[in-house]
């Protein structure tokens, strides 16, 4: 006659399967499965755990799950077990849960029967099975990942407020630096440009290259245009009067009155209106 453990093994063997692929299936720590196929019970758990562990597992295989655990019962290993109870500060409360079956094969419209498997619950954790759960495990001075997860959310919130910061004091830097416009008349490269008026004599200067440029009047200073005029591009100013004209670099550019086209005498060119 076959032991109970050589029962498992033969089923097993049948399927095809390994210990590790059973132990997955079934939620049963490999080494407990190792025991039982081996005809070793005592695997330091409350009886109704062995019981309840070997209904599962036998009926996993579909082995004569019932058959199975006369035979143990049958051991007398549960009488020197007398007195063993529950750790409830490992187990927490335990909801048990026992149930009977005949067992049938897949096909005779069998439902699947409640095995006397316990159901570990307590006040902050779902249920979970003895045999594989592991409690957590605390970080140094007994904190767990609550703790890492609170610093993390405190260290981005720090880093968006210093973003936050940084932005606000460049924004103000940068308004507080930027030159003051003396005319409406602007544009990207254009600190100043007063554009002749309708009838007034033009001067246009023309940039062969990139060019910076100041352009004033000679009598009272003022200034008509100052600033940088792109490759190939012209700006027009009004003539009026004698004008002073300083360009850096000044061979970059040239400037026409009449349709006529003059390069500029030195780094300061000074020009009459006709």
């Amino acid at each position: 006659m076959q032991s109970i453990g050589e029962r498992l093994e033969e089923a097993r063997k049948r399927k095809g399967i390994s210990i590790r692929e059973a132990a997955e299936a079934t939620k049963i720590r490999s080494d407990y499965l190792h025991k039982f196929e081996s005809n070793q019970f005592d695997i330091k758990l409350p009886e109704i755990y062995v019981r309840g562990f070997l209904r599962t597992y036998a009926n996993y295989l579909k082995a004569a799950s019932d058959k199975i655990i006369n035979d143990y019962n049958g051991l007398g290993l549960s009488e020197n077990k007398t007195g063993r109870g529950l750790n409830r500060e490992v187990y927490g409360r335990m909801d048990l849960t026992v149930g009977s079956k005949m067992d049938k094969e897949p096909g005779e419209g069998a439902a699947p029967a409640a095995t006397t498997e316990p159901v570990a619950t307590n006040e902050d954790a779902g249920p979970r099975n003895p045999a594989t759960f592991v409690p957590p495990r605390p970080t140094s001075g007994g904190r767990t990942s609550i703790d890492r997860d609170l610093i993390m959310k405190a260290g981005i919130l720090a880093g968006i407020v210093a973003v936050v910061v940084i932005l606000g004091i460049w924004l103000l830097t940068g308004r507080s630096s930027k030159p003051a416009v003396t005319t409406t008349a602007t544009a990207s490269t254009d600190a100043i440009w007063v554009k002749p008026l309708s009838g007034e004599p033009i001067l246009t200067l023309v940039a062969s290259s990139s060019v910076s440029v100041t352009v004033t009047t000679t009598t009272d200073n003022t200034t008509l245009y100052q600033g940088t005029i792109p490759r190939g591009d012209h700006r027009e100013v009004p003539r009026r009067g004698r004008l002073r004209i300083v360009a850096e670099p000044y061979q970059n550019l040239e400037f026409e009155i009449a349709g006529k086209r003059y390069p500029p005498a030195g780094r300061a060119s000074e020009i009459f209106a006709p």
